[in-house]
């Protein structure tokens, strides 16, 4: 089949950049999955398009697994889970909270994939407890370049299983998976809040703090001099009944009812800008600083605040944004963080949110999370930005450092491979099983992957 350019799809990710025209095929079963497998295309899963970049777009088309979106089976007494690997992170904690089962690492957002996640290997503020989701995946079902379904699991295929996760969906389609669920005891996350006034005594805060289990900070990216890196660092813990006042006591699985506002239309021009970002970091560490410095929130508030504010991708304008998330390992970290943020600060450019997470040790290949300490932050795209993305490249480099796939939109191919160790593994295991031919995107193509 084929189709003039301008008349296919325009496909992106949440940064909205780049917006590519590809192919998008919505299969309705595995038999439809697996023959467009094997046609000899080149494809790429799809979830709900809530990574950045362009992984989730190729030339012969993205194959979108958000109709594969069916909760399968449930172990009460193990807490393990079968799905479909197109459910929503959403659909799993509304079906599961209220039994008081949580899933033990999520994202930034609740509106991604099951699948999404395993291919992106998704970490959350709890990485050094917990490790990252992939720690969590007991097995999954990968549709193979020969058209062939492979239940993969550390003692099936688990070479397979290892490069899958983190593996941004270029060894196969996730069909189903098996995860552990933790127990909680309600829906509330207790939380305690600690001012830092730079960013040595945020990462001194952060060493100090390792009995909670979540840890995440914000900071303030264009702050300078003695103030660089000034941050309000969260910690926290799923709360338990007699963390409750006595009014929600008897029903702690019972959270208020969500308020959410949406940004409607796309902003001409992106409101992300020197001045806003500026003017908003000062109100927030201000409120942020002076408002109680203990809360109870609901586990929606604390662990995915932006998804109250719907589209807000919008709010970058027509021309979309680029979020540079790297990790630096522990022994380089002090060093490196002082060096990103005072070339961000330089730069007069940054977002609203900023965001400093500790991570313990890493799984390895593809997958993002090594031990030391990750930074996420946003830039509305601008040639100005690309160059300042290029100098932070150099920056993480320098100090041993490398970018998220899931995150990524942009990296040239000479710097990844400056930054990524195991590439050789994985591309040696892509040609051996013959995903290579089979599952591209555009960023693996841009990568070399």
């Amino acid at each position: 089949m084929s189709m003039a350019r301008e008349t296919l799809p325009r496909l992106s990710g949440w940064g909205r950049y780049p917006v590519i025209r590809a192919p998008l095929f919505h299969p309705e079963t595995e038999y439809m999955a697996a023959e467009l497998v094997k046609e000899g295309r080149s494809l790429i899963a799809r979830g709900n398009a809530r990574s950045y970049g362009d992984c989730a777009a190729a030339p012969g088309g993205a194959l979108s697994l958000l109709k594969f979106n069916h909760l399968i089976a449930f172990d009460t007494e193990t807490g393990i889970l079968t799905a479909q690997a197109g459910v929503l992170l959403n659909d799993v904690l509304s079906a599961f909270v209220p039994r008081g089962f949580f899933v033990p690492v999520v994202p930034g957002t609740r509106f991604v994939t099951l699948g999404g996640m395993i291919a992106a290997d998704v970490h959350g503020k709890n990485h050094m407890k917990a490790g990252s989701f992939g720690a969590h995946v007991v097995w999954l079902d990968l549709l193979c370049a020969d058209g062939k379904v492979r239940r993969c699991s550390p003692a099936e295929h688990g070479e397979l299983f290892a490069a899958t996760i983190g593996g941004m969906g270029l060894t196969g389609l996730i069909l189903h998976c098996a995860i552990r669920l933790n127990r909680v005891e309600t829906a509330y996350v207790r939380q305690r809040r600690v001012v830092t006034a730079d960013l040595n005594a945020l990462i001194d805060a952060f060493e100090d703090s390792h009995e909670a289990s979540y840890r995440v900070a914000w900071l303030d990216c264009l702050s300078r001099g003695e103030g660089l890196g000034r941050a309000l660092l969260d910690l926290s813990e799923h709360a338990e009944p007699d963390d409750l006042p006595q009014s929600i006591r008897m029903c702690p699985f019972r959270t208020p009812a969500r308020r959410t506002l949406s940004m409607p239309i796309d902003l001409p021009v992106s409101a992300v800008n020197g001045l806003t970002v500026r003017t908003f970091n000062e109100l927030y560490f201000a409120i942020g600083a002076r408002k109680a410095q203990t809360s109870l929130l609901p586990y929606q508030s604390a662990f995915f605040p932006l998804d109250e504010i719907l589209n807000w991708n919008r709010i970058y304008g027509r021309g979309g944004f680029a979020q540079y998330q790297c990790v630096l390992p522990l022994a380089g970290a002090r060093s490196g963080l002082h060096a990103l943020l005072r070339a961000i600060s330089r730069a007069g450019m940054g977002s609203f949110l900023s965001v400093l997470k500790r991570f313990g040790e890493g799984r390895g290949g593809l997958s993002f999370p090594r031990e030391g300490y990750t930074l996420a932050i946003d830039f509305a795209w601008s040639d100005r930005a690309s160059r300042l993305l290029d100098e932070l490249d150099a920056i993480t480099i320098e100090h041993g450092g490398h970018v998220y796939l899931a995150k990524d939109a942009r990296a040239p191919r000479a710097a990844f491979e400056r930054m990524q160790k195991g590439l050789g593994d994985f591309r040696a295991l892509r040609a051996e099983t013959g995903s290579a031919e089979r599952f591209q995107s555009f960023q693996s193509k841009r990568l070399g992957l």
